[in-house]
């Protein structure tokens, strides 16, 4: 298939380029810096750079390919996490690059789109499993991941094949998040709102890119892209500081919950999100079945 990856230096896309590659694919890769392009590059993809606002642009880019896999985003520190203005380059990306994107592909007659998007926007459902028929409930911050799943759904409407890939929360060792929380718990405490008992589904960069390397042939639909066993917070943040050799952190109160604003709102939800319809529809499967299981060798390869 030839095969063009929009995001395609950032942690997922850099891991995805070389499996589409290595599968036999031919990869277009869209990066934005020299450095990007030349990474891209060595990883055997045709470099190209591509403003994705650019409709005409992206129609012409976009001619000649089987399928599209859109990962684009932009995510700010989590030194500027909380400011609602620094999610302005990702909304765009999610509301109106996604809309480009969609309507390129019909145009160029791409007959596949992935969109990347983001599985903790479902509601809190206590300790109940969550499957992709459970209805999403976006929080202020990132309400236009729904702008990103409904261009994809407009797509799919034409008998073509749109598949949406509901990403857990990620760690690895690249992982902003990952390396940030790692601090905190040294430190004695976590910034993780919500109940000791609420449940969250994680996803490691790898499996995440394995994931979207196997929604190439995926049939139409969405996608729960999360590790086998979700695990309480308590359970989450435990087992990471079991494999830093630290005490147990301390878990904000939940006064504090309101403070972090829609953020906070989200990650106090409880997510046992399952992705049995992802394993039952393709080959593949994560790495570690938990992320307790991965914390110990992520520890050991970053050196904490």
């Amino acid at each position: 298939m030839n095969i063009l990856v929009t995001g395609a230096t950032g942690v997922v896309g850099r891991r995805l380029v070389p499996l589409l590659r290595d599968a036999g694919h031919a990869v277009t890769a869209v990066a934005r810096s020299p450095a990007g392009r030349a990474q891209v590059a060595r990883d055997g993809a045709t470099a190209i750079e591509l403003d994705l606002f650019d409709p005409g642009a992206v129609r012409r880019a976009f001619a000649g390919h089987d399928a599209v896999v859109n990962l684009a985003t932009h995510i700010p520190p989590p030194s500027r996490i909380l400011l609602p203005w620094a999610w302005t380059e990702n909304d765009r990306l999610r509301r109106d690059a996604s809309t480009i994107i969609a309507d390129a592909c019909v145009a160029a007659n791409v007959p596949r789109l992935v969109q990347e998007s983001f599985a903790p926007v479902y509601p809190d459902c206590g300790d109940r499993w969550i499957d992709e028929t459970t209805a999403i409930k976006p929080v202020r911050y990132n309400r236009t991941v729904a702008d990103a799943e409904a261009s994809v759904d407009r797509f799919s409407q034409g008998g073509r094949t749109g598949v949406t890939l509901r990403f857990g929360g990620f760690y690895g060792p690249d992982a902003a998040q990952t390396i940030e929380l790692i601090k905190y718990i040294k430190r004695g405490w976590a910034p993780l709102p919500g109940p000791p008992e609420a449940f969250i589904s994680s996803i490691s960069h790898d499996d995440a890119a394995a994931a979207a390397a196997a929604s190439v042939t995926l049939p139409a639909g969405v996608y729960n892209v999360v590790d086998d066993e979700p695990v309480t917070h308590r359970a989450f943040l435990d087992t990471l500081a079991d494999a830093l050799h630290v005490p147990a952190p301390k878990l904000p109160p939940s006064w504090i919950t309101p403070l972090f604003g829609s953020l906070g709102e989200m990650a106090a939800r409880s997510l046992r999100i399952s992705n049995r319809k992802l394993r039952a529809s393709s080959g593949w499967m994560p790495t570690h079945a938990s992320v307790r299981d991965a914390w110990r060798p992520l520890v050991a390869q970053l050196g904490s």
